[in-house]
């Protein structure tokens, strides 16, 4: 057992850290295929993107639900967000580009942020109230916009509130509150109205994910769990065969590791 220390806006948070053995994980199944990049929602449904840019939806047994082949006219997707099955969306960075589709990953709409003179995003969040949330890195601002790219709300400077400009490539709507993931410096936390709640001074952690209750990330050969509740910390040090993984992915129960060409599905404790 070791104690980690962390700090936020406030005031100091001590942690424990228990360290778990590998017969944590149990593999539970496996998804074989052309895997470039994959997600996961909360109700562990797998979205997978391939190397000529198909997005495909698998339910949790397995099976082929949506597939979304309207590629060449948006190029290389750089993230999915699939915070609601319901609705999701994929980023395009390089266009600057929202698409939205439904469940059945038809287009719902396109949303153009150069035209809504929104010029530098790398990260993009779906809102509770089917809103997008987005970090714009030249105006150094959080703003959720609708579909139509209104902006509806938006913060003050992040230079006038933290005295730096962070660089946010992670943003959750979870729990009534949002986070944006700087590796570099922290996890800024903000409720629905844009007014900073807390600063957690977590940072370097790879596969970032806000899930319930839970952050979850990793570093090198160490999984994390860092309950937003408790600020408790579990580490579980993974065997050789996961850490080597080219990505990893978190439910609740479960881990999502990214081989090869090869998603492993774990239930963990």
């Amino acid at each position: 057992m070791k104690r980690i220390l962390f700090l936020s806006l406030s005031f100091l948070l001590l942690s424990q850290a228990w360290a778990q053995t590998d017969t944590s994980f149990k593999l539970v199944r496996t998804i074989t295929g052309d895997i470039k990049a994959f997600t996961v929602d909360n109700l562990d449904n797998v979205y997978l993107l391939s190397s000529t840019n198909q997005v495909k939806k698998l339910n949790n047994n397995g099976d082929s639900v949506a597939v979304f082949n309207d590629v060449k006219k948006f190029g290389q997707a750089t993230l999915i967000d699939v915070s609601n099955p319901l609705k999701v969306l994929l980023f395009y960075r390089d266009f600057a580009t929202i698409v939205v589709l439904d469940r059945f990953f038809t287009i719902r709409n396109i949303i153009d942020l150069r035209k809504k003179n929104i010029l530098q995003v790398q990260a993009i969040g779906q809102s509770y109230d089917n809103k997008i949330w987005l970090y714009d890195e030249l105006e150094s601002k959080l703003k959720k916009i609708d579909e139509d790219g209104k902006v509806l709300l938006e913060t003050p400077d992040f230079r006038q509130l933290f005295g730096t400009s962070p660089s946010p490539l992670k943003i959750f709507d979870e729990d009534q509150y949002v986070y944006l993931y700087d590796s570099a410096q922290a996890v800024f936390v903000f409720d629905y109205y844009g007014s900073v709640k807390n600063k957690i001074l977590i940072s370097g952690w790879n596969n970032f994910k806000v899930a319930g209750k839970y952050i979850f990330g990793s570093k090198g050969n160490t999984l994390f769990r860092y309950d937003i509740r408790t600020f408790r910390i579990d580490e579980w040090k993974l065997p050789e065969e996961l850490y080597k993984s080219r990505a990893f992915n978190f439910t609740a129960s479960h881990l999502y590791a990214l081989k090869q060409d090869t998603i492993e599905i774990y239930s963990f404790q």
